[in-house]
């Protein structure tokens, strides 16, 4: 019964006994690869090796190679119930064959070994570019990042090439032939390749990389800022969507155009310190001079603020409700600086409630004309 014909795969008659094998050998590889994965990465924490992402790249390149042998097996249980039939014979039959075109298992091993190994290759790749960059005196992770990415796209799109070149494929009668198509597709998908093309941007530039703190403001690049504007740390650049994570900790997927065609200011380069300013309204009549005092003294007693720069306090404008007032100070450009602020305002007012300080409600007057003959009709 175990021993019966099910299909045929190839010059192979498959029965259920070859199934059963096959599940087992498989079965057996993913828990010796998760084995392998599992021993080694024990051997690194207690060797005390800080697993950086080359390191990483050995794991997956070691633990990969287990599916190799798996495969080789799974062939060899083929034979079980097949004894006359070589692997040779399995490669050459022919699954498709027609005047133009010719497949056979021959060439759907091979695609397979070609994309196994292009995998194998990117691991390689990020081995060998992390070893380059630890070397170099100015190591940039986010640089590194870049070319990792650059080398797998480079290596994926060459083993599609090979893969059509070994199936007889044409690939310049195949772009002529789908011309009109590439144009309908494109102007269908015209967003998404501004997105591919921005994501290339984003890689070879190099203004923005990982780990960058950037604020993203909606509007044009000539507009001034809004209040929508959102800070943000680069987590991952793909090539058409980019990562980031938001100072609550959600990690948004975006769009590249959003990087290269809105405004995005870059925490992360140009000078370390920035000018912050806290708005604030006090009432008429109060001591300014003491006002002024005070809020410096908020600011110094910060240990963020920086006191080799100035601090200043500008009356701003004469307001609705009081006097408008702009507490000016330099500090870090920092992903806590909200927090920062904050720490300020609650100094701010603690010292304002010692020292009688009041902070104005907004005032309006309203004048109610009782003469109906002095009411205009609209």
């Amino acid at each position: 019964m175990l021993s019966t014909t099910l299909f045929s795969l190839g010059p192979f008659k498959i029965c259920l006994w070859n199934l059963v094998f096959l599940a087992l050998i498989f079965f057996i590889a993913a828990i010796l690869k998760r084995i392998v994965h599992r021993f080694l990465k024990k051997y690194v924490k207690t060797a005390n090796i800080n697993m950086e992402g080359r390191r990483v790249a050995w794991l997956k390149l070691i633990s990969q190679s287990v599916y190799l042998l798996a495969i080789y097996i799974a062939f060899l249980s083929l034979k079980f119930n097949n004894k006359l039939i070589t692997f040779q014979d399995f490669l050459n039959f022919k699954l498709i064959d027609l005047k133009s075109f010719h497949l056979n298992f021959f060439d759907i091993f091979v695609i397979l070994t070609i994309f196994f190994v292009s995998r194998i290759l990117v691991n390689f790749s990020k081995i060998v570019i992390g070893r380059k960059f630890r070397k170099a005196a100015n190591s940039d992770l986010s640089t590194e990042y870049v070319y990792v990415k650059i080398a797998k796209y480079f290596i994926y799109v060459f083993a599609i090439i090979f893969c059509l070149q070994i199936l007889d494929v044409d690939i310049t009668l195949l772009l002529t032939g789908s011309a009109a198509l590439l144009v309908g597709i494109g102007l269908g998908l015209q967003d998404v390749f501004k997105d591919v093309f921005a994501g290339f941007v984003l890689l070879f530039e190099g203004n923005l990389r990982v780990g960058d703190i950037v604020e993203i403001t909606s509007g044009s690049k000539n507009s001034t800022k809004s209040s929508s504007g959102i800070v943000a740390k680069i987590v991952k650049i793909n090539v058409r969507t980019s990562q980031i994570q938001t100072r609550e900790g959600n990690v948004l997927i975006i769009p590249n155009t959003r990087l290269t065609q809105e405004q995005v200011e870059n925490w992360s380069h140009g000078s370390e310190l920035t000018r912050f300013i806290i708005n604030l309204t006090v009432e008429y009549g109060a001591n300014t001079e003491l006002i002024k005092r005070l809020l410096k003294q908020a600011a110094l007693a910060h240990p963020k603020v920086k006191k080799s720069h100035p601090i200043l306090v500008r009356l701003s404008n004469f307001g609705d409700s009081g006097l408008e007032l702009e507490l000016v100070f330099w500090a870090d450009q920092s992903w806590d600086i909200n927090n920062y602020k904050s720490e300020i305002r609650f100094e701010i007012d603690r010292l304002f409630r010692e020292y009688d300080i009041k902070i104005p409600y907004p005032k309006r007057d309203i004048l109610m004309n009782s003469d109906k003959e002095n009411l205009i009709e609209k």
